[in-house]
């Protein structure tokens, strides 16, 4: 489920460490299904230790935690991933520790409850192949509503399903894209070729705006509760949903007709039919 607003708040939540100095990496003890972790651990561990963290950043949905040479350690979420530097919710599902000194955190943690996330080290030359090289689309923080709107409108596809398309545009997901549509007022299943330039700028400017406020709020729990943010304490921006999760609930934003749900390519899709219309 972390999707910009929950990853963004997690690489906040572990700003102190910049400065650190690794001591060691560690698989730890879990009898739960193994998260995947490269290179092997053994091998992970010679290459961090004795490293000073550089900075946190965040490529999309993954926390990248900089060294001092370059090689970027990488934590992605998928779908229960959490990165703390605090106990975790369960020691059952505790997948990785980063041991440190030099540093008023002692340790980075990464839980998964799923196990489908990973933890990934890769020197710069990696680093910049694999995911920076247009095989990752600008963020969504950051994209201009120009390239947003040339980049989208020459697609053929839904643009619910289009937004979550990670090449396009980096961050989004499936909760946050039900809202971002509502807001703009766009029809989930409507074509991409087939909106207008200003459906394309609404679209734009309620993508930050939810994005930025989310992030305040640091991020979404939902009802399972799985995510927190790096202190072990839940977000917020679950109060301010006005669709997600929401069918047969009155629309929030119209009160005069209620939430729907379909299906998108085998996700769940939340709109007002009043407040969407679909053109």
């Amino acid at each position: 489920m972390p999707e910009l607003p929950e990853v963004e708040t997690m690489r906040r939540g572990i700003l102190e460490i910049e400065g650190a100095v690794v001591v060691a990496a560690e698989r730890t003890a879990c009898s739960k299904r193994p998260i995947a972790i490269t290179p092997r651990i053994d091998r992970l561990n010679k290459r961090v230790k004795g490293q000073k963290i550089l900075r946190v950043d965040r490529l999309g949905k993954r926390v990248v935690v900089v060294m001092e040479n370059l090689d970027r350690l990488i934590f992605e979420p998928r779908m229960t991933g959490l990165v703390l530097i605090a106990d975790p919710p369960s020691v059952e599902h505790l997948r990785f520790r980063l041991t440190l000194k030099k540093s008023p955190v002692k340790q980075v943690l990464f839980w998964d409850r799923r196990g489908l996330g990973n933890v990934s080290l890769l020197s710069d030359e990696q680093y910049q192949e694999k995911l920076t090289s247009g095989k990752l689309g600008p963020d969504a923080l950051a994209i201009a509503p120009s390239e947003f709107a040339e980049t989208f409108s020459k697609r053929q596809r839904e643009i619910k399903v289009a937004l979550l398309d990670q090449s396009a545009v980096a961050g989004v997901g499936n909760l946050y894209a039900s809202e971002i549509l509502h807001l703009a007022g766009v029809h989930p299943q409507a074509r991409c070729n087939r909106l207008s330039k200003i459906q394309y700028q609404r679209i734009h400017d309620r993508m930050v705006e939810v994005l930025e406020i989310a992030i305040e709020h640091e991020g979404s729990t939902l009802s399972d509760g799985t995510y927190r943010n790096a202190l072990n304490d839940p977000g917020g921006y679950q109060n301010q949903h006005r669709v997600y999760d929401r069918a047969g609930e009155k629309c929030p934003t119209c009160k005069k007709d209620s939430i729907q749900r379909i299906v998108q390519c085998q996700r769940s899709t939340f709109f007002c039919k009043k407040c969407q219309k679909k053109r």
